[in-house]
């Protein structure tokens, strides 16, 4: 009897916490995008004052999905997330700032994009050593906020205007995508979620995956078949290791 007593709080609590709503996010792989190309009838990348290039293959940045900062996430969907591959469970406040409502998260995320696509831009010209004032680069890509894109815009503005600097495609007419935030000096910086972004990558005809040398690891721990990581520190780097990629000259270095 005293068993049976002493398990009733025990029961409650457990039953209190599987309906309890817990404090992460249940992240998923997101959408990609082809930089080259267009995005929901839109260039993502419009260059004006001075010739560009007809491109093959695609660069494509990638993204995570995850559940809002109102949404409930219980004990039963920490569980399942934690026990599959193609979802993570993150601290609520790893992916929103504690206390921000939607409205004010979105706002901030649409605002490091901005930022992220101006210093994308500024890397790249300057990496061609084109004059900002002489050419008017545009960058529009609906519906993705922060700023891990910015290697792979700078990277598609790069192929736009000089390729691979002898006429060929960077690409090589793969697909090749990648994650990567940017400074204005080529700097890669690195992201968060890269496993779920493989995946997203590899179900988008990826078989090629650029991602900042100090997320390797991560990006080892769930690889899809077939896709093969090319670590970088530098836009100057991410361009060269391309360009061996293509050419077969070169080594084109692994994690």
């Amino acid at each position: 009897m005293a068993v049976a007593v002493c398990a009733l709080p025990v029961v409650g609590l457990l039953a209190t916490a599987a309906l309890a709503p817990l404090p992460f996010s249940v992240a998923q792989p997101g959408m990609t995008a082809n930089v080259l190309g267009e995005n929901r009838g839109e260039p993502v990348i419009t260059i004006t004052g001075t010739e560009t290039r007809r491109t093959s293959g695609q660069l494509r940045m990638t993204t995570i999905e995850a559940t809002g900062p109102d949404a409930r996430v219980g004990l039963g969907d920490v569980l399942d997330g934690w026990f599959r591959t193609d979802q993570a469970i993150m601290p609520r406040d790893a992916v929103y700032p504690s206390g921000d409502t939607a409205e004010e998260i979105e706002e901030y995320n649409e605002a490091e994009m901005r930022e992220s696509q101006d210093t994308a831009t500024e890397a790249a010209l300057a990496y061609l050593g084109e004059d900002a004032e002489d050419i008017e680069v545009t960058l529009r890509l609906a519906d993705v906020g922060g700023p891990s894109a910015g290697l792979l815009f700078s990277l598609g503005i790069v192929e736009k205007l000089e390729g691979d600097g002898s006429g060929g495609d960077l690409t090589g007419g793969r697909v090749i995508a990648g994650t990567g935030t940017i400074d204005t000096t080529g700097k890669v910086g690195a992201v968060g979620g890269v496993t779920l972004k493989t995946q997203a990558a590899h179900r988008d005809g990826a078989t090629v995956f650029l991602v900042p040398r100090a997320e390797c690891a991560d990006a080892k721990a769930e690889l899809p078949e077939g896709m093969r990581l090319i670590p970088v520190t530098t836009l100057k780097g991410a361009v060269s290791s391309l360009v061996a990629l293509e050419t077969g000259k070169g080594s084109v270095p692994g994690c």
